[in-house]
């Protein structure tokens, strides 16, 4: 395939990496958002491959006759109508793995963030209370003796339990089916999961099949010495729910680094005094956002140049690039 033939369309906001693999290595054409009036026809008809961070609808899928490949930024793909893209035999792609091990990492970091307080305690002795008001008080909450449930045991759910297994602590799981590979203990509901541990972390993606599913029944199953650490999509998450859980101590505390309507965090839970709260850099390393925007380029040029993707999304695996 020449490289005429090789046009990849950056959308709206892309990673710098994948901009500048993208314009190296294809011909490049940058819009500012997923919006088809924004390219003329012989141009939408001359498009080959999208490099995506924003919601790629049904609409724009259709607005592009020649259109092969969406490489999504990113382990969710939610955003991207995939069914749709499905239906007319165009690979969808995202990028696991390159950032379990990040996502885990923090993950584990927020947990204890949430529990020892010790983003408040740093700055509590960067105020100087420390030496005008001695030692930070005890932490009430600990991770000692905890049960964890994990809401969604992919990879980065594997990944966070194999690092909390390491602290000594049981893990138990929900997901849809029941894992052959491990030996946790599997839970048929989400509720059911909520019931049988104090600390409930959810890593599950976003979509209609999961949203608002950690609602006020879920939280109350988790009982007032419950935890909740959110890192996988806000929207899995009933906000105002867990604000108000929050509020009455129905729960202990919480952790988010996702909300419903990113950048915007609900001031409910800005002004309470037991969320530890982070702006989304679960995966945000140098390291791992340019392993990420690699496998961006890399499925862009597997599936250009005639081979298969390197990590297509359960939707599209049945999908022959030969025959198309």
């Amino acid at each position: 395939m020449s490289g005429s033939d090789r046009v990849v369309l950056l959308p709206g906001k892309v990673h710098p990496r994948v901009r500048e693999r993208v314009e190296a290595e294809f011909e490049a054409i940058s819009i500012g958002a997923a919006d088809a009036g924004l390219i003329n026809e012989e141009t939408r008809g001359r498009v080959r491959g999208i490099a995506a961070m924003t919601g790629i609808t049904a609409d724009f899928i259709d607005a592009l006759p020649n259109l092969e490949i969406i490489a999504n930024f990113g382990v969710g793909y939610d955003a991207v109508d995939t069914h749709h893209a499905a239906k007319r035999g165009i690979m969808v792609t995202n990028t696991p793995d390159v950032l379990s091990d990040e996502v885990a990492d923090t993950t584990v970091g927020l947990l204890l963030n949430t529990l020892r307080e010790f983003p408040k305690a740093e700055a509590y002795l960067r105020a100087g209370r420390w030496v005008t008001d001695g030692a930070y008080p005890l932490t009430p909450l600990t991770l000692r003796n905890r049960t964890v449930g994990i809401f969604g045991l992919g990879r980065i759910g594997l990944a966070i339990a194999r690092r909390l297994e390491a602290f000594g602590l049981p893990i138990h799981y929900h997901t849809r089916t029941e894992r052959k590979d491990v030996d946790y203990p599997w839970h048929t509901s989400l509720i059911g999961l909520a019931a049988a541990v104090d600390t409930l972390i959810v890593v599950v993606p976003g979509g209609a099949a999961t949203e608002k599913a950690v609602n006020a029944d879920v939280l109350e199953a988790l009982g007032p010495q419950g935890v909740l650490i959110s890192v996988g999509r806000g929207s899995t998450i009933d906000e105002p729910a867990l604000a108000a859980a929050l509020a009455d101590r129905r729960i202990a505390a919480a952790g988010l680094d996702v909300f419903a309507d990113e950048p915007n965090v609900p001031q409910a839970l800005m002004d309470l005094p037991n969320v530890s709260l982070l702006p989304h850099v679960a995966s945000a390393s140098v390291s791992t956002r340019n392993a990420m925007a690699d496998l961006v380029v890399d499925n862009l040029a597997a599936w250009l140049d005639g081979r298969p993707a390197l990590t297509p999304v359960p939707e599209c695996t049945g999908i022959d690039r030969a025959a198309r």
